[in-house]
């Protein structure tokens, strides 16, 4: 058994959580460059579309947070095609390391409470993908993400969705879809949203909508605004939203 032998105050772990944190966006705390995965048979990084339409709102040279970065795909290709600066964030351990182990800064840590340990405006971006439906406090996370960032890039599973309607109609059970994979006794996913709702929470929180996409069900990215968002809420398997605010 593991005994807990950290008897310092509350006070001073913040204190040195804040001091690891801003050692780590500060670039001090940079794991060694390795060759990571995710290649295809050209030895090529690939992207999931979303990540795909994530990386073309993301400027060359600049500094990213990954928040829920899972094992790290993005990050290394945005590292490598676009020389971007970027650190992640991870609830899961094994995911960690094997992001850590594919030379990538990435540390284990709950978004629900570590966000509020880092600095205002340490990151050009950060990204929240695939990653606010799984939050408690899912409106907090994304005002800290636009704190700490100068922008957001946000990417939501669409509940919405045509087809998750005619699912629920018909056999009056919670859908399951590619872009909804699981059961719901097993969903990691707690707010379940669709694109038009993530339209009103960036209106309600005062965000200014830099672009907003939705995905197809064949991956291709698509704009929208004003009336069309009637039309990505029905046939859009993910929304995708570039933040910013003050």
């Amino acid at each position: 058994m593991k005994i807990d032998t950290d008897t310092s105050s509350p006070e001073s772990q913040s204190d040195s959580r804040a001091i690891h944190l801003n050692a780590y966006t500060s670039g001090t705390m940079d794991a060694p460059r390795i060759c990571c995965a995710n290649s295809g048979h050209d030895g090529r990084k690939v992207l999931q579309p979303y990540q795909q339409a994530i990386a073309e709102l993301i400027a060359p040279e600049s500094t990213v947070l990954d928040i829920g970065c899972g094992k790290g795909a993005l990050l290394a290709w945005l590292r490598d095609n676009k020389n971007v600066r970027g650190r992640g964030l991870e609830i899961e351990s094994a995911r960690v390391a094997e992001a850590v182990a594919s030379g990538l800064s990435v540390v284990q840590g709950d978004a629900d409470g570590e966000l509020q340990y880092y600095p205002d405006k340490v990151f050009d971006t950060v990204v929240l993908s695939l990653t606010l439906q799984v939050m408690k406090h899912p409106r907090l996370v994304l005002e800290q993400a636009l704190r700490i960032g100068r922008k957001a890039v946000v990417v939501i599973p669409n509940f919405g969705h045509a087809r998750n309607r005619l699912y629920l109609l018909l056999k009056g059970q919670m859908p399951v879809t590619s872009a909804l994979s699981y059961q719901w006794y097993e969903t990691p996913n707690i707010h379940f949203c669709t694109i038009r709702d993530m339209t009103a929470l960036a209106r309600e929180i005062g965000c200014t909508v830099e672009a907003q996409r939705y995905l197809t069900e064949a991956g291709a990215a698509r704009a929208f605004a004003g009336a069309g968002s009637l039309y990505a809420n029905l046939f859009g398997e993910y929304g995708v939203f570039c933040l910013s605010r003050g």
